[in-house]
């Protein structure tokens, strides 16, 4: 085996543009908490998983979300020592207002993708919405990087004693992968992420399969939606 193909295959996070403050919204929606009063010890130490997880899946950790880790544990280290004085600031201070005012950037942000642009600073008014109907039931949203992280985690926790991941594939077997799950959308159209994998496969299949569709969103060749109702997630080419 040549030394290219005894490379470990590595994603980075950062090319398919999730960052640690979307990690943290992720976990404080997960875990239905206000973001006015967050249960610091938890959020951290899920955190953490995360950051754990994503190493253990040869998912390049940028050194913002190791910022981020060393920002939550240091608050929650702070949240653990006794209030010297009573109008002495809330240490969570230090990653809500930053989270806020990223939530505010982001939620702008969004907004204006949704106008059509009309030159390179001018949006056209959104269409008078009165009389259109959206039917709930066919209601999807996309799906982003955790969320989909969450999905594959739950089917490992369904294989028994699936306890440790093997990350060892090469490069060449992931974009092997990538081009059988094209031959797979070519001919389908979309498909489900479930379907994507086999309840027989091997570990190292698992993964080299998870690998591909992240690749593959990094490379825009795919968008990946979840049905409100069903919670179903779905891979659709572009």
């Amino acid at each position: 085996m040549s030394e290219e193909q005894e490379e470990i295959y590595e994603v980075h996070l950062k090319d398919i543009f999730e960052g640690p403050m979307d990690l943290l919204i992720h976990l404080i929606k997960k875990n239905e908490v206000d973001i006015y009063d967050i249960p610091i010890a938890l959020i951290t130490d899920k955190y953490l998983q995360y950051i754990d997880w994503m190493k253990s899946m040869n998912v390049n950790v940028a050194g913002d979300f190791l910022v981020m880790a060393a920002t939550l544990t240091h608050i929650k280290s702070k949240m653990l020592l006794p209030v010297q004085e009573e109008d002495e600031d809330d240490p969570r201070i230090e990653i809500t207002r930053p989270l806020l005012e990223y939530l505010q950037m982001k939620s702008a942000a969004e907004h204006l993708l949704e106008r059509n642009i009309l030159g390179e600073n001018t949006f056209s008014r959104s269409p008078d919405r009165k009389d259109l109907v959206i039917d709930n039931e066919d209601r999807v949203i996309n799906v982003g990087l955790f969320e989909l992280m969450d999905a594959f985690q739950r089917l490992l926790d369904k294989i028994p004693a699936f306890k440790e991941l093997d990350v060892s594939p090469a490069g060449a077997s992931v974009k092997d992968k990538i081009n059988e799950l094209l031959d797979i959308l070519e001919k389908e159209g979309s498909i489900t992420f479930d379907q994507l994998f086999d309840e027989n496969a091997t570990k190292s299949d698992l993964v080299i399969t998870f690998l591909a569709i992240l690749e593959m969103v990094r490379l825009a060749i795919i968008s990946i939606v979840q049905h409100v109702q069903s919670g179903i997630i779905r891979l659709f080419y572009l």
